[in-house]
């Protein structure tokens, strides 16, 4: 991983490709090599697409998180939120929420009216606590249980 500026520490967007490739590198690490999701499955036509955004968390100039903003088809005023990740050895530091934060800092400056997302069920908790609630019942996503969440920003 080829880390950010210098020693710099927190969130923010992958606007170059060293910092997407940090970005991707945290995604493979978490998603591909820890949780076993097929690449096929975990690259996808939104990584590159216009309008979606790419986040990374920075801990002293070393990518420890990940995540990603897109359009949702057909629904102008909601994002999907979408590949967060933190590496397993940085879970608990508060990546995964500064990594939210920021997404919802974002969506909310593009006046976005709602956030959607599919949680795996092991971090449901995490995002009910981030003010995310539940819609749906129990679904396989890339062999893992999911629900759908959502958030109004209004």
């Amino acid at each position: 991983m080829s880390g950010s500026k210098t020693g710099a520490t927190g969130v923010e967007l992958a606007e170059n490709e060293a910092a997407r490739e940090d970005a991707f590198a945290v995604r493979e690490a978490v998603f591909v090599d820890e949780q076993g999701v097929p690449e096929e499955l975990e690259w996808d036509e939104y990584d590159g697409a216009d309008g979606t955004l790419l986040f990374v968390a920075y801990d002293d100039g070393e990518p420890v998180g990940a995540a990603r903003l897109r359009r949702v088809d057909g629904d102008d005023g909601a994002r999907k939120v979408e590949r967060v990740a933190v590496l397993e050895s940085e879970r608990g530091e508060g990546w995964g929420k500064r990594l939210v934060e920021a997404l919802e800092r974002v969506a909310r400056e593009e006046n976005v009216r709602e956030l959607r997302l599919h949680a795996q069920t092991q971090v449901e908790r995490f995002y009910c606590d981030l003010g995310y609630e539940t819609t749906s019942g129990e679904f396989e996503e890339a062999g893992i249980p999911h629900v759908e969440m959502r958030k109004s920003l209004t």
